[in-house]
């Protein structure tokens, strides 16, 4: 294990990215992001078993758990916590969008340093930008994480003000779908509300996982279409990821939310 190198390919410290590799050609493949602690990632079961999934769903064969296993047990120590990023792309081949009949699946993971979380933001929440690019219908893809993400590299070109910490994405129906990193549930009264993801959207395993949880939370779990101005009137709004668990929602634009602390109780469940 070597602190100072900060990714692997196919297993290797050495080897690069070829040019014509399909996932930098064309995005073709799929990621996930998650903690490492003690060489080991957080939820993994759940997060190997989304990375198998996305593969599927583009046709490609995910590497077995146990190399997955390897690569991360090699880039990173026993004694830190950090970020590892697994990306799975289709592998190399011929100019053209045509994938080849046989290919051979790459793998990348890569480390990066945790991310700081204030304590103003884990007690008094975050604010939310409302991106005007909005994200396009395409139900055989939605819910996968796969490399194609410039609808969020666009929404997050949208804001500089380091009071927003993240941007709400609408679809072009004006349904709300998720933030550029994050799953968002809305309370209203016992019942936690998601958007629904089957047109487009990621489908990320700390929702997933919150979805799970709702008995634990006494809360009835609905997952539908919901639109802007109805977020805005929920009894309180909560985001997710891997990363930081669950952080309330202060203010979605000029509109200031109520706070209960709904995500406090979704991080102690999480680590429950």
């Amino acid at each position: 294990m070597n602190r100072f190198n900060t990714y692997l390919v196919n297993g290797s410290f050495e080897l690069t990215i070829s040019p014509i590799d399909r996932g930098f050609a064309y995005g073709d493949g799929v990621f996930r992001t998650m903690i490492m602690r003690n060489s080991v990632p957080d939820s993994w079961p759940q997060h190997y078993q989304k990375l198998v999934a996305d593969c599927a769903v583009i046709g490609i064969v995910c590497p077995s758990a146990e190399l997955l296993m390897s690569d991360l047990q090699q880039l990173f120590a026993i004694d830190e916590i950090a970020v590892a990023k697994i990306v799975i792309t289709r592998g190399e081949g011929a100019r053209g969008y045509t994938p080849p009949a046989i290919t051979t699946p790459m793998r990348v993971v890569v480390k990066s340093v945790m991310p700081q979380y204030s304590m103003n933001q884990l007690v008094h929440g975050v604010n939310l930008h409302v991106c005007d690019i909005k994200i396009a219908h395409q139900p055989k893809l939605a819910g996968i994480k796969h490399l194609n993400r410039l609808e969020n590299v666009m929404a997050r070109m949208e804001w500089h003000e380091d009071t927003i910490f993240d941007g709400l994405l609408l679809d072009q129906l004006g349904n709300a779908i998720e933030c550029t990193m994050s799953n968002i549930f809305a309370r209203f009264g016992k019942t936690l509300i998601t958007p629904d993801l089957s047109m487009c959207g990621v489908a990320g395993i700390t929702r997933q996982r919150i979805i799970s949880l709702s008995a634990i939370l006494n809360l009835k779990i609905e997952v539908k279409n919901i639109s802007l101005d109805e977020f805005l009137q929920a009894d309180e709004v909560v985001i997710c990821n891997s990363l930081y668990g669950a952080f309330q929602v202060s203010k979605i634009g000029d509109a200031t939310l109520p706070q209960q602390g709904l995500a406090k109780m979704i991080r102690s469940a999480l680590k429950s």
